[in-house]
């Protein structure tokens, strides 16, 4: 699978790092009750279709929120965190 990453164009998967959901970073405040924090630690969905995950670029330090389909691996899409939010 090849990823496109922002500043390099399209790479290879071997070069990325996969962190999980992009839902990580929609973080609770620091004042948030501990049901807020323990749902954004340990409750994740698994769905089968589009995802919007989040990836490090390991040779350029980019964080990326990457759109793609967990069926058939199709990406739609990358943006660099910064822009995503």
């Amino acid at each position: 699978m090849r990823l496109p990453c922002p500043c390099c164009g399209w790479r290879d998967l071997r070069e990325f790092t996969c962190i999980g959901a992009a839902d990580y970073l929609e973080r609770p405040t620091a004042d948030a009750p501990p049901e807020a924090w323990d749902a954004y630690l340990h409750v994740r969905d698994n769905p089968a279709g589009p995802v919007r995950e989040l990836w490090y670029h390991d040779p350029c330090g980019t964080w990326l929120v990457v759109e793609r389909d967990t069926v058939t691996h199709v990406v739609t899409g990358s943006r660099a965190v910064e822009d995503a939010q």
